[in-house]
Parts: C-alpha cells; structure tokens; sequence
C-alpha cells in the first residue's frame, strides 16, 4: 500500500484544508492504467467506489483502483518550491 513521507503527509493536510474543502476530504489520485507514470490528483471530499484510503499523520489520500495498483509498493514525496508550487515524487519504499 502506499506509504506517504512527513513531508507529504503536511503538503497533503495543507492543500486540501487551504482549499477549504470539508472536514474528511482527501487528495484523491487516479491512474488512467496499472503502469501508469503520470497520475490525475483532485481535492474531493471522500473517497470515491471502490478507492482504497491511506491515512497517515491526518493526511487522507484517495486511490482509485488503478492508482492503487500502480502505487502499491511506493512511497509519496512532496516538496515546495520557493514560489509555492507544489511537486509530488513518487519513491520505491524503502525496505
């Protein structure tokens, strides 16, 4: 399953309350296959049918089935730029 960094974990707690979106809303990642190497991110306020849900450190991170599948052995890394541009980095977890 997918694992997210401290890091990530404050970026994805940050965007989405700064978004003022609901309380128990969640970045949600979708893929548009199993080998995806880019992947869709939304804020939306709970998980959609069938997305597997990663809470870590309060941050909620929705997985659509194939984002799921494709994330299973990673990790999600975040960084912020001086200008405040998010970029997210998707690692292999560490063993």
């Amino acid at each position: 399953m997918l694992t997210l960094t401290d890091t990530a974990a404050t970026v994805v707690k940050e965007i989405v309350a700064g978004n003022g979106a609901p309380e128990g809303s969640g970045l949600r990642i979708e893929a548009e296959d199993t080998d995806a190497t880019q992947f869709g991110v939304s804020i939306t306020p709970a998980p959609e049918s069938g997305d597997a849900v990663v809470e870590q450190s309060g941050a909620r991170v929705y997985l659509g089935e194939r984002a799921t599948i494709a994330l299973d052995d990673k990790t999600l890394d975040a960084s912020v730029a001086e200008d405040g541009r998010v970029s997210f980095d998707i690692l292999p977890q560490a063993l």
